[in-house]
């Protein structure tokens, strides 16, 4: 096999032991604490942060286009699907005819 499919392995399986770690351990205990709760609540947010931020700052006409799309949808319809699928079809679109 080559490294890339042994990378992309290796990536699934520790991400599976990660998710299932975290699970493990919270599971020892009766109630969350409200703190930890709220923490835990704002990762994804965190995370769609880390990867919006990147091309909010250093993109182009395509990405700046679907990130103002995404927030767009987002405020008409409410989902993160059609969020993610209009502002995907865009970027695709526009990286396609501008380049």
């Amino acid at each position: 096999m080559s490294t890339t499919v042994w990378v992309i392995l290796a990536g699934a399986v520790l991400t599976y032991l990660t998710r299932i770690g975290g699970h493990m351990v919270l599971s020892r205990f009766e109630s969350i604490h409200p703190r930890v709760e709220a923490g835990l609540n704002a990762v994804p947010a965190a995370v769609l942060t880390t990867l919006v931020a990147p091309a909010a700052m250093n993109g182009g006409i395509p990405e700046i286009a679907a990130l103002t799309t995404g927030v767009v949808v987002s405020l008409v319809a409410g989902g993160m699907m059609p969020m993610f699928l209009s502002a995907a079809a865009v970027l695709i679109l526009l990286r396609h005819l501008i380049g």
